[in-house]
């Protein structure tokens, strides 16, 4: 029998559910790092909302350990690429908690608004200071969404229904989807000079992290209001505190904290702030739905081997498995590319099979196509929300079968397409094990995609792989291997390097600026 460890409070549903199901439960809520590693070996299964914490350190003594369930979107506290690693499934929830969420940032605004708990802490001291907590109106107030993904969308319809003006700033908002939901679709820059009350809906990404600060609170109306119930560190702290205390920011909402559990924080005793200790997620309805979902999903792991909302395995049988699994990394390793190369919205996907890959399911297929290509900005996308995903944000998805074969036994083409240009890049399998890329925007390559990559894109003119040699090897920076194409003598060319190691910010400028480049990514696998 299955054995599942429940380490933070999770509904008593749950516990129910894992034995209905016939799978063993412990509860054992509030365990410190080291008794949680040394019971952790016990146990096929791990069950977790926010507070505990599943490191390497934990993961390297779960001999059994087969699956992580996390009740709730957010899997900042588990280390995925260590479980991935190890062979551990990692599942999340990733909507059971959205309006909960959605609900509580609108209800920090209205606190913030009107100075609720302050005046509510100076009534309470006997006091009756109503001059002192003279707030502000929410109606005709401009609203600014960073990120408007599933709760983003959520806090703009009810903040419309106060009769706000929404804008957004959110790379895969698209116009059609924007117009649904009756916002305007805006660049950073103009969000920061129009709105009233800013509120943070996005994950916490290397391009996400500090997205408020200094610089970027400068830019903001005078006056403006911060609310964040979404992640600790999109906000640097004490850039805000200083914001705060020269008037510039008139108030902020806070939900989530850089470090928790917040016993102190440079915010805290201002004025003019409201905090809450990580509530978003925290309702009773909220609670029940995401405690139920998780114990459904590793239930149905555990014991008939179905993979549901995972993060990094597919959704697959036990029987279609091992015929997918050299193709489901192939999926994975084209969306990953097309998803770190393309930096603007994009409107539609083309999927197209060709050869021995037409007689598989092509379902977890696609599903890990469109899952590479959106994780590139989203971190709660998985292979069974992706399509989800890509509707809400009006991508239109399309899947091609072509029973002939062509060059390759099997063939999978990606195109990915913008308002701007039409990329596509395509891969097949050699020896039917091994993932290689033949084919990028019509150039033809044969490279192996290693964890670390630099991708460039130039005008072939002389001179141009010796320079970019060169700058690599004054920098310390081994090339593995070097991949070469183009499109024609004297015209589009590019270059897939695999270096020993991340790709230095200051390099990768430099091999921006050299001549003829006209794009360079750094990219990981």
């Amino acid at each position: 029998m299955p054995k599942v460890l429940i380490a933070d409070e999770l509904s008593p549903a749950a516990v129910q559910i894992f034995r209905q199901r016939g799978v063993e439960v412990d509860e054992k809520v509030g365990l410190k790092p080291k008794e949680l590693r040394d019971i952790i070996g016990q146990y096929d299964g791990l069950a977790v909302r926010s507070a505990t914490k599943v490191t390497p350190e934990v993961i390297a003594v779960a001999k059994k350990l087969k699956v992580v369930g996390r009740a709730g979107i957010g899997v900042d506290n588990i280390d995925v690429k260590a479980a991935t690693a190890a062979g551990i499934c990692v599942m999340n929830t990733p909507f059971g908690n959205s309006i909960t969420t959605a609900e509580h940032s609108i209800a920090m605004m209205m606190a913030l608004a009107r100075h609720i708990p302050q005046a509510d802490r100076s009534t309470q001291d006997g006091k009756w200071e109503k001059s002192k907590f003279v707030g502000v109106e929410l109606y005709a107030k401009t609203l600014g969404l960073i990120g408007c993904g599933n709760i983003g969308s959520i806090v703009a319809d009810r903040a419309q229904g106060l009769k706000m003006k929404v804008i957004a700033f959110d790379p895969f908002l698209s116009p059609e989807r924007a117009l649904d939901l009756g916002v305007e679709k805006v660049e950073l820059e103009e969000l920061f000079r129009r709105a009233d009350f800013i509120s943070l809906h996005t994950p916490l990404t290397d391009q996400t992290r500090g997205i408020l600060n200094a610089g970027t609170l400068a830019k903001c109306k005078p006056g403006v209001r911060i609310v964040n119930c979404a992640r600790g560190g999109l906000v640097v702290e004490e850039d805000l505190r200083a914001a705060l205390d020269s008037g510039h920011v008139a108030g902020a909402a806070i939900d989530v904290f850089a470090e928790e559990p917040a016993k102190s924080n440079p915010l805290f005793h201002h004025p003019n702030v409201v905090t809450t200790p990580h509530l978003g997620a925290s309702s009773t309805e909220a609670q029940l739905n995401v405690a139920l979902q998780v114990a459904e999903q590793m239930s149905d792991f555990l014991l008939h081997g179905a993979v549901t909302n995972a993060l990094n395995m597919p959704s697959v049988t036990v029987e279609e498995a091992p015929r997918l699994r050299p193709y489901l990394k192939l999926a994975e390793q084209l969306g990953s590319f097309a998803g770190q190369v393309t930096e603007d919205p994009i409107k539609r996907i083309i999927i197209e099979y060709e050869g021995h890959v037409t007689a598989l399911n092509t379902k977890p297929l696609t599903g890990t196509i469109l899952q590479g290509v959106l994780r590139a900005s989203l971190d709660n996308v998985n292979m069974v929300n992706a399509s989800i995903i890509a509707k809400e944000r009006n991508i239109e998805v399309s899947e091609v079968r072509h029973e002939r074969e062509g060059d390759y036994h099997t063939l999978i083409r990606l195109t990915i397409v913008t308002d701007k240009f039409a990329r596509d890049i395509a891969g097949t399998l050699f020896a039917d094990q091994r993932p290689r890329l033949v084919q990028i925007k019509g150039i033809n390559v044969d490279a192996e995609l290693r964890p670390h990559m630099l991708y460039v894109t130039n005008e072939d003119k002389p001179g141009m792989i010796g320079r970019l040699g060169t700058l690599l090897g004054d920098s310390q920076i081994n090339i593995a291997t070097f991949a070469l194409g183009r499109s024609a003598p004297g015209k589009d060319a590019i270059a897939l390097v695999e270096i020993d190691g991340p790709m230095p910010t200051e390099v990768l400028d430099r091999v921006r600026r050299l001549p003829n480049v006209r794009q360079a990514k750094a990219l990981v696998f």
